[in-house]
């Protein structure tokens, strides 16, 4: 011990080169000696984790784009339902219809209300139930039968012995002075030879109808909802050419009566309402939309002469014979035309003679009771 003691510190020291110069022959060619702590990375290993790395930077570059299209997608989404809310809550779309307020006819003798925030078909029928009482059914009364009919456009008073034909004699305007529809005669051996449709328009008994459905009677019959015999009407003035009449009859408390509208300002596809009765079947209503605007038709008398209709309404609303002399109506209830003829070989295809023919005719029609 005491002849090594000198060189202890070197033989250590050449131990230790020796050892480490054994372990690193031990370990494979691929390893190499890190540092003192013997913490030994393969060369596999380190190109392994550099494949990792640039897999992760590539899996990270992939996703920038499909982050950005959700990101996008997600923006959009978000501003297009904030539009559509707005828009809705604005009504932009609707013009404005979801918060328009109830509304009122300005007549005060229709009594007709309306609201605009109603369904179509609620609407409709209110109405109806408040139009109603006010449309009537005229029978016309003669010695024969008369039945006339145009091979296309035909009157709504019919097209057979009953609801049929009328025919068109000569002269223009009537006035309750030169006819008093044969108050006088011997009813037993009148017959009916046609029905008609008119509405009230004043509460003391005024009405409207068709020149043509009281054209060559000796008596006319008046059946009003709400009693229980007809009344017995007089002309009180008629117009050939306009196809138009008014009637009076007299009650004992005032009648229900229709407003008239404005035909001038009505839209080409609004909705419109026909109230009459068609075959006998009376308060009938049917609906549909107003389809044209000014037509011209020309209906054919069974003596050939032609008769000349300008300005017509055209509407598809369904109307058959006894129609003729109803109102159509307007979504507020108004009269914005008379029914007057329909094109026999067609469906959908009726006529209305407009309110601004009757406004400038009524003056001189009333003028036998002013």
């Amino acid at each position: 011990m005491t002849e090594h003691n000198g060189n202890y510190k070197d033989d250590y020291t050449s131990a230790a080169q020796h050892n480490r110069a054994f372990e690193e022959e031990r370990q494979p060619a691929g390893y190499r000696y890190e540092d003192e702590n013997r913490h030994f990375i393969t060369a596999y290993e380190n190109e392994l984790s550099r494949f990792n790395g640039q897999a992760e930077r590539k899996e990270k570059k992939r996703r920038r784009p499909a982050l950005a299209m959700f990101s996008a997608f997600m923006v959009g989404a978000v501003a297009v339902g904030g539009l559509m809310f707005g828009s809705d809550r604005l009504g932009l779309f609707t013009g404005g219809a979801g918060s328009a307020p109830a509304v009122s006819m300005a007549g005060q003798s229709s009594g007709l209300t309306t609201a605009s925030d109603k369904s179509v078909e609620a609407n409709i029928s209110d109405i109806y139930e408040a139009a109603s009482p006010a449309v009537v059914k005229i029978e016309n009364y003669g010695e024969s039968q008369q039945q006339s009919m145009n091979d296309y456009f035909s009157p709504f008073f019919g097209d057979d012995g009953r609801h049929g034909g009328s025919s068109r004699g000569d002269g223009h305007n009537r006035q309750q002075s030169d006819s008093s529809q044969g108050q006088d005669e011997d009813s037993s051996n009148l017959v009916l030879t046609g029905e008609g449709s008119g509405f009230f328009f004043e509460k003391s008994g005024y009405l409207l109808t068709n020149e043509h459905v009281i054209d060559g009677a000796k008596q006319l019959k008046v059946t009003v909802q709400g009693y229980d015999e007809p009344f017995t009407a007089k002309v009180v003035g008629s117009d050939k050419n306009l196809d138009l009449a008014v009637l009076k009859v007299d009650g004992s408390k005032p009648f229900s009566t229709l407003e008239l509208g404005d035909s001038n300002t009505a839209p080409i596809g609004d909705w419109v309402i026909a109230i009459g009765n068609p075959y006998g079947f009376d308060h009938t209503m049917t609906v549909g939309v107003l389809s044209a605007k000014e037509r011209p038709i020309t209906v054919t008398g069974e003596d050939g002469e032609d008769h000349q209709y300008e300005h017509l309404l055209q509407t598809d609303a369904s109307i058959n014979p006894g129609n003729s002399g109803g109102p159509l109506l307007d979504a507020s209830g108004k009269v914005i035309g008379i029914n007057t003829a329909v094109n026999s070989e067609a469906q959908g295809i009726g006529f209305a003679i407009p309110t601004s023919t009757i406004e400038g005719a009524l003056k001189t029609m009333m003028s036998g009771s002013l």
